[in-house]
């Protein structure tokens, strides 16, 4: 529904035209006639206006109409005769009404609404038929029963409309949560590492031989702390943003996918900002090995856990990251690092929501991840089944 301005006026001057047009006839008409007239002309003004108006909204409006129509269908104003020429104009009206309250009206009151308009739709013949000496009670349920028809017919148009509504509503709530979930992952694989890796030369200039003055150490330890407490404060901002009704959501697809061939780029890039050793150890003819969103599942945790050691064991004095082949053809990757004399802390809790959400990522791929202590540092695992052989060639054919 368009509700802006210069349409809101467009529409109230429809509604003061057609209001003119229904009081028009009954000027050089009879007094009974006045009644009816009135009676088309605020209908038309109801079933057109936008609503809400003030405090007086759809529902409301379209419940005070129907009560006075309904009540003018019980007295006689004169001839009978007067009200077939606004019958079917007022008709038309509170059939459009019965369309916009079914379609727009929300919740419970959508039933009370709908339901007395339609039945001042489909009592309206009563107005004629109760009133002409002639007509009796056969042709007022005759009638009466001719109305229950374009009645149905406007609850059913105005039903499907609402359900239109529902879909776009509920589509664009799932676009905004699709763009929910990517920032959040874009913050938490790009900026949260950008700021591990600040936070890890920072470490490194304080443990170097020339650490300068005291005021010089104590700067670096406030960078330090204030690029940790950045980390949590983005780990809580991921957390939300991930959150649906409560609940955390699953991810969908990146967009853009990595494989087991950006491994050595990867660590490369680790190896530059650390002063560990850092070994890739990466079978031959992995390439098409996996699925493509299980290769970027692999990707993603060796990227996760290589992040997770910047951040929590900056001091590993040794890296090591696998992948390769076991003897189902599954692949697994592993990524441990040792701590030397400084083991990590036992509550690793990794980046954000990072393991947890790459666990069920695992998980529905048919594999297992685990992360936990491993001799003196921590070691994350992850088994990735393989696809089937025609899958595994059609894999290979696509990147060849």
């Amino acid at each position: 529904m368009d509700d802006t301005v210069p349409a809101r006026r467009r529409r109230r001057r429809w509604c003061g035209a057609a209001a003119a047009a229904m009081l028009l006839p009954a000027v050089v008409s009879p007094p009974g006639a006045y009644v009816p007239a009135a009676m088309a002309a605020l209908a038309l003004v109801v079933a057109i206006l936008p609503w809400p108006t003030g405090r007086i909204t759809l529902d409301r409006a379209a419940g005070g109409l129907t009560l006075l129509s309904l009540a003018a269908d019980c007295v006689s104003f004169g001839k009978a005769g007067l009200a077939l020429l606004w019958i079917p104009f007022e008709t038309v009206a509170l059939l459009v009404l019965l369309e916009r309250v079914v379609r727009h009206v929300p919740g419970p009151r959508v039933g009370i609404a709908g339901a007395l308009t339609g039945t001042a739709a489909i009592l309206l013949p009563l107005r004629f038929t109760l009133h002409d000496p002639h007509l009796g009670l056969k042709e007022s349920v005759f009638l009466a029963a001719l109305a229950v028809f374009p009645t149905a017919g406007a609850t059913g148009v105005g039903l499907y409309l609402r359900s239109l509504d529902h879909r776009r509503a509920h589509a664009v709530a799932l676009a905004r949560r699709e763009q929910r979930l990517e920032v959040a992952r874009d913050l938490h694989d790009f900026v949260a590492h950008e700021v591990t890796g600040i936070v890890l030369e920072t470490q490194a200039a304080q443990l170097g031989e020339d650490t300068g003055s005291e005021e010089h150490r104590a700067l670096l330890h406030r960078i330090e702390q204030a690029g940790l407490r950045a980390l949590d404060s983005m780990d809580r901002t991921v957390a939300t943003l991930r959150e649906v009704d409560g609940r955390p959501a699953d991810e969908p697809p990146p967009t853009r996918h990595h494989g087991l061939a950006d491994l050595p780029e990867l660590v490369g890039r680790f190896s530059a900002m650390t002063t560990a050793e850092v070994a890739l150890s990466l079978e031959d003819a992995m390439a098409g090995a996996l699925s493509r969103e299980a290769e970027d599942t692999a990707y993603r945790v060796v990227l996760e856990a290589l992040t997770n050691i910047r951040r929590h064991a900056p001091r590993a004095a040794r890296v090591e990251v696998s992948a390769g082949r076991t003897a189902d053809r599954s692949v697994e990757i592993s990524v441990a690092d040792t701590a030397g004399p400084q083991p990590p802390a036992a509550t690793r809790r990794g980046g954000g929501t990072g393991l947890a959400g790459l666990a069920e990522r695992v998980a529905a791929l048919g594999g297992a991840l685990e992360a936990g202590p491993y001799a003196q540092g921590w070691r994350v695992s992850c088994l990735l089944p393989a696809p089937a052989v025609g899958a595994t060639d059609a894999r290979r054919a696509e990147l060849h």
